[in-house]
């Protein structure tokens, strides 16, 4: 039974999974639009969701030493081509949201191995 069964493998060892992810994670925050199968769009969605939830957390923080503290720990999970400041751009634009950051859109099926591919976006109002 897969009950409680959240992160999806990818047929991966962990510390494979988490780079590749991370890698993911920073082509889709520099590129803010990237295309890939439709299950790790889903996993990067859920990573980037919860990524720009802090991200917006801290900046509608009031001290100073707290905001500091979330965004060091933003940096902590992002590629180190990543600068907080895209981070911190982002969030900003974000801060009338609690959530929905993201959107993935299907495509169908890839020509090679009939894979679902997906487009995954970040939602700018």
């Amino acid at each position: 039974m897969k009950h409680l069964k959240k992160v999806r493998k990818f047929s991966r060892e962990k510390k494979q999974r988490e780079a590749m992810l991370k890698t993911m994670l920073g082509s889709f925050i520099l590129k803010e639009k990237i295309t890939t199968t439709e299950a790790k769009a889903k996993e990067l969605k859920r990573i980037c969701d919860r990524l720009f939830g802090k991200a917006v957390k801290a900046i509608s923080q009031g001290e100073k030493k707290d905001k500091l503290a979330a965004l060091r720990l933003l940096s902590s999970r992002l590629p180190r081509n990543i600068r907080v400041d895209k981070i911190r751009k982002l969030a900003e634009s974000f801060s009338a949201k609690k959530s929905g950051f993201t959107r993935i859109i299907k495509k169908g099926a890839r020509r090679s191995d009939s894979a679902k591919m997906a487009i995954i976006e970040i939602i700018k109002d």
